[in-house]
């Protein structure tokens, strides 16, 4: 038997009862066996700082690159703000960016994201798509996943919404499809 495929999660909002970390948490339930979901949590990181960057990475830098790194793919869950990516999730992204060899390069990634709004945060996936590309993620292009109206979606804490809910089963499958691609690619 194979070892499962582990994808890294990260939740783009730091919100407690987050919808996009309860889809999160649903989508590891849909993944297919061959996949296995950990999330990480980066609620201690300081703002980026090139001065605080000369004097040494912090422990959550470090540890973040550490587990991209030992990750099979990266699955992002972020809601949108100010039509764009929040600065909790770009504040990781800039501390990554700023380690050699760059931790990104060459992960496959897939993405959703929940909004209360109608619009189900396609802006802020496109900016996210737009920023990871060039540190070297290989994005699953389809299918993509809005999940917008949220609080309609979900209920005491559970995503309820059965074609959400087939909608992330479907990106999960897709993903682990491309994970294998990915790998031959850059084998």
């Amino acid at each position: 038997m194979t070892t499962p495929f582990k994808v890294l999660g990260f939740c783009g909002s730091l919100k407690q009862k987050s919808y996009n970390m309860i889809a999160l948490k649903t989508a590891g339930e849909l993944m297919p066996a061959g996949m296995r979901l950990e999330i990480t949590r980066y609620d201690d990181l300081p703002i980026y700082n090139f001065d605080v960057q000369e004097k040494g990475f912090p422990a959550t830098a470090t540890r973040l690159r550490e587990e991209v790194l030992a990750a099979d793919a990266l699955l992002f869950a972020s809601p949108e703000y100010n039509w764009s990516v929040g600065a909790p999730l770009k504040n990781v992204i800039d501390w990554l960016s700023r380690f050699q060899p760059q931790p990104f390069n060459n992960k496959p990634a897939a993405l959703f994201s929940c909004t209360t709004g109608p619009v189900g945060g396609a802006r802020g996936q496109y900016d996210l798509r737009r920023i990871l590309v060039q540190l070297g993620v290989h994005w699953l292009v389809k299918p993509e996943v809005f999940i917008g109206n949220s609080a309609s979606k979900f209920t005491d804490g559970k995503l309820t919404d059965e074609t959400t809910r087939k909608f992330l089963t479907d990106q999960m499958i897709a993903l682990e499809d491309w994970i294998k691609r990915v790998k031959r690619l850059v084998a």
